[in-house]
């Protein structure tokens, strides 16, 4: 298992800002000597989920091409859906995220930018804490008394986090929707649904994220009123998975 992880540590260091790293950044950013670096980047080459380039720096294989078709095939909403954000995001010039719930992580599936220059920035497929935040707490709504104390237990706060976490579920549980400002980044607001199943458990969140000046009260109460309504369109699309 820890061979396992170290290889998807590695990978987990390409992105969009660093496609290709050298050898001496990677052992660099894993902590990991070098030899066990080298042995692992081998590997990845020889399953084609790493490849050298003309600099000699590594960077995303050829094979994972294949994975990513598989993921989007599973993930990617349909058009309808996709149509549901645009409109949202179009009428009230704020960014539209959906969020699923990884076990303490949230990871955003799908989003449609709002108009405006000055917006909030995630990228589909980033993977963010649930210990606060509009999306959090909606994703939380029907998360049992143990996964609360895990996701507290992994907070800047430590394990006495559990009963915010419980009074804003609680909150949001009675609104029916969950109100974020400044809670885990200072000027950054949201407003959050959940999004529920055939099952009518809770498998995505649906919000609009933005700075705070622009999430007034009346504001706030229109956009959970919006929310709530394409949640409803989306009940039943989403890929229910945990």
């Amino acid at each position: 298992m820890r061979t396992v992880q170290r290889a998807i540590d590695i990978l987990g260091l390409f992105d969009e800002q660093r496609p290709a790293l050298s050898i001496r950044e990677i052992v660099t950013d894993t902590g990991l000597p070098k030899t066990t670096v080298l042995r692992l980047l081998q590997t990845l080459r020889l399953n084609g989920l790493l490849w050298v380039d003309e600099h000699g720096r590594y960077a995303a294989g050829p094979a994972l091409l294949r994975w990513a078709r598989l993921a989007e095939h599973t993930w990617q909403l349909p058009g309808a859906a996709l149509r549901v954000l645009r409109g949202l995001a179009a009428q009230h010039m704020e960014t539209v995220h959906v969020y699923v719930r990884r076990d303490v992580h949230r990871v955003c599936i799908a989003q449609e930018e709002g108009p405006r220059s000055l917006r909030q920035v995630v990228r589909v497929g980033d993977e963010l804490p649930l210990w606060a935040g509009g999306v959090a707490k909606a994703l939380l709504l029907d998360a049992p008394d143990a996964l609360l104390v895990r996701v507290a237990e992994r907070s800047p706060y430590g394990a006495a986090h559990v009963a915010t976490l419980r009074r804003w579920v609680g909150e949001a549980r009675h609104d029916g929707f969950a109100v974020s400002h400044g809670e885990r980044e200072e000027g950054l607001s949201s407003v959050a649904v959940p999004v529920r199943g055939r099952g009518g458990t809770v498998v995505a969140a649906l919000s609009f994220g933005g700075p705070t000046s622009r999430f007034t009260a009346e504001r706030v109460r229109g956009f959970a009123a919006a929310l709530g309504t394409a949640a409803k369109e989306l009940e039943g699309v989403l890929p229910e998975v945990r």
